[in-house]
Parts: C-alpha cells; structure tokens; sequence
C-alpha cells in the first residue's frame, strides 16, 4: 500500500469542472440572448462582460457543489446549504456583473 501523502482537497480538483461548467451555462446564456437579440451590432466591449460574468457563474456553481455534494451531504445540513449556496450562487452573478459592467462604464 502507497503511503500518500495528505492532499489539501479531500476530493480530485477534476470533480469541480462539471459544476463550474453548468454554473457558468447559466449566465453565458442569458448574456448570449441578451446580445443576440439586441438590435446594435456587437461590440467590443461586451468582451469583457461575457468573459467575468461565467466566472462568477462557475465560482457559484462550485462552492454550490462543494457545500450541497461534499461538506454537507446529508440531512437538515444539505437542505439549509443548499438554500445558502443558491443564493450565494446568484449573489455571485450579481457581483460580477456589476464588477464587469462597472469596468465597462455601462453600470448606471
């Protein structure tokens, strides 16, 4: 038997992709619908915002995993972290937006 020695994560790094992925889905999505749809030509500098704002989105999606999969997996526990990381998931988005579009001079 390997003696290995202690890791800082108790899980692989590599289960983190999916849930950063799906929750980087959501608001590249919306942002995608939104210029889509707009009626100017897109702009150089809507860049920025659909580069931070899935960042956000897949910081939210995991610590969501993180706190309803791994540090909290069952019981009373998983339904009030669930519950907190869904919020902390959109005030996530919330921040970035406003950090990316604040940069951009767009945040009125």
């Amino acid at each position: 038997m390997k003696n290995q020695p202690p890791s800082f994560f108790p899980f692989h790094p590599k289960e983190l992709f999916l849930p950063a992925m799906l929750g980087a889905s959501l608001p590249l999505a919306w942002l995608l619908f939104v210029i889509l749809t707009k009626k100017d030509l897109f702009e150089s500098w809507m860049y920025y915002p659909l580069i931070i704002i899935p960042l956000g989105g897949s910081a939210g999606g995991m610590f969501f995993y993180l706190m309803g999969f791994k540090w909290f997996p069952k019981g009373n526990q998983k339904l009030i972290a669930v519950i907190f990381s869904t919020l902390l998931y959109f005030v996530a988005i919330w921040m970035s937006a406003v950090m990316a579009f604040a940069v951009t001079g767009h945040w009125n």
